[in-house]
């Protein structure tokens, strides 16, 4: 139960909204203006806010502007019958979650005060997230059974010296992991990253070790290396399987002695290092396809760290999805929008090749078509579709079924909604009515879970 405030002159739209509120199972204050609501304010919480815009001492706008004024971050729902273009921008500009034109139906009332309170449960768990990247989590993002078990693993390995293999696909974040595991490690020196697959091999070994002057044609002063560089601290070599093994069999004498040598130096020069080494492949198929040496890699594989692809950790989707959208909308100058509740499924639908990385790009993308509030599938690419653990669930059920058009051709969104609502019934029947576990059979999560059974009177 959550406890709303009601803002209208009108005593019967007050009584209107408070019925609708009320059979949602929420509480309800009622305010006759501005002046009313911002005293209700000072006395107790409130989770939202629906507000009328014309009313007498203190309008829907004014009233926006003193509880941002007051640092109030309340969210709240605009609705009046005098709707134009600026009022809109204006509140919306004033930080409204939503904007609704009277008349209105009740249904309606009941999405946006749903989803406003979904969004606002992802906001306040972002701003949980963002207090612990201020204590070195850097932007970790996500709150399922993989990512905790992640974070138990980093905070247990970070404090020994041994070295660490992080393996995982392209954009999952395991520079991230590796930023983590240096901050909680406490060592004093640098954390100091080198992309082995971004830098030829001919330049590669200058780039670790360093060189001296005339070490080579063009090399004018001498330079030190990344490896002497984090001394006292880590180095990160990301893609590890792409160095010249010519090259990997000098690193393996840097793990094995905690020496280097510059380039055109006579002298040995000991180092501290903690090595994080990391690659997009499978690190055993890389060494049996004699791109990784095996004795490097078990002197690099002390501890192995594996970053679960996003199509795993799903129920994170929807957090990370709202702090890009955060992100680029500060960056833009924007108001933050929100995603519909369609958009929120198609993002969970997603197979997700390219992860988190994947993920940030479209939120990016979504912000600058954007010209309102929402976003919604529309500002996604056409390209973007099913899984195919998806698409394997639905030729299944079409199979057993049968084919939804083939007695009656009907529109399409008729067809998709008719199998949609099969499959939830399916997934409740074989959960036992237990919305999580239903949530996860379908790969959605449980606020879509819950719009879909609203939606479907199921």
């Amino acid at each position: 139960m959550k406890r709303m405030l009601v803002v209208d002159d009108e005593a019967k739209m007050r009584k209107l909204l408070e019925i609708a509120l009320r059979s949602m199972g929420h509480e309800v204050v009622q305010a006759s203006d501005g002046v009313e609501a911002l005293a209700a304010l000072e006395k107790t919480h409130f989770d939202l806010v629906l507000t009328d815009l014309r009313m007498p001492r203190m309008d829907g706008t004014k009233l926006l502007r003193e509880l941002r004024a007051r640092g109030e971050d309340v969210p709240v729902i605009v609705l009046t019958a005098y709707g134009t273009i600026d009022s809109a921008v204006e509140a919306m500009r004033l930080g409204a979650s939503d904007y609704i034109i009277r008349p209105f139906e009740i249904e309606t009332i009941e999405l946006a005060v749903t989803r406003t309170l979904a969004v606002g449960v992802v906001q306040l768990e972002n701003r949980f997230l963002r207090e612990e990247m201020n204590k070195g989590w850097g932007e970790f993002i996500g709150t399922s059974d993989k990512m905790q078990a992640l974070y138990a693993l980093v905070q247990q390995v970070a404090p020994a010296r041994s070295n660490v293999f992080i393996a995982g696909e392209t954009g999952t974040g395991k520079e991230l992991v590796a930023r983590a595991l240096h901050h909680a490690s406490g060592r004093s020196g640098l954390f100091v990253p080198i992309n082995c697959a971004a830098i030829p091999g001919d330049l590669l070994e200058s780039e670790l070790f360093g060189h001296e002057q005339g070490a080579f044609t063009g090399a004018t002063r001498g330079r030190v290396g990344k490896c002497e560089l984090a001394s006292g601290g880590t180095i990160f070599l990301d893609e590890i399987t792409e160095m010249p093994l010519a090259l990997q069999s000098k690193l393996l004498r840097v793990v094995q002695e905690g020496t280097i040598e510059r380039l055109g130096a006579n002298a040995i020069m000991p180092v501290d290092l903690r090595i994080v080494a990391a690659t997009n492949a499978d690190p055993q198929q890389a060494v049996e396809a004699g791109r990784l040496r095996q004795d490097l890699f078990f002197r690099l594989n002390v501890v192995r760290i594996d970053v679960p692809p996003l199509r795993e950790r799903r129920g994170d989707i929807a957090l990370l999805a709202e702090h890009f959208l955060v992100k680029y909308a500060a960056e833009l100058g924007k108001a933050i929008p929100h995603l519909t509740p369609q958009a929120l499924q198609q993002l969970e639908s997603h197979a997700w090749p390219g992860n988190v990385r994947e993920l940030e790009n479209l939120m990016e993308r979504a912000i600058v078509l954007s010209q309102g509030q929402a976003i919604s599938p529309q500002h996604f690419p056409q390209s973007m579709g099913l899984d195919k653990h998806a698409a394997t669930m639905h030729a299944q059920h079409d199979s057993a079924q049968g084919d939804p058009l083939a007695d009656n051709v009907m529109p399409l969104k008729t067809c998709v909604e008719a199998l949609e609502k099969k499959l939830i019934e399916a997934a409740l029947a074989h959960s036992e009515n237990n919305k999580a576990a239903a949530a996860r059979l379908l790969e959605i999560s449980e606020r879509t879970l819950w719009y879909k059974i609203k939606h479907y009177a199921l």
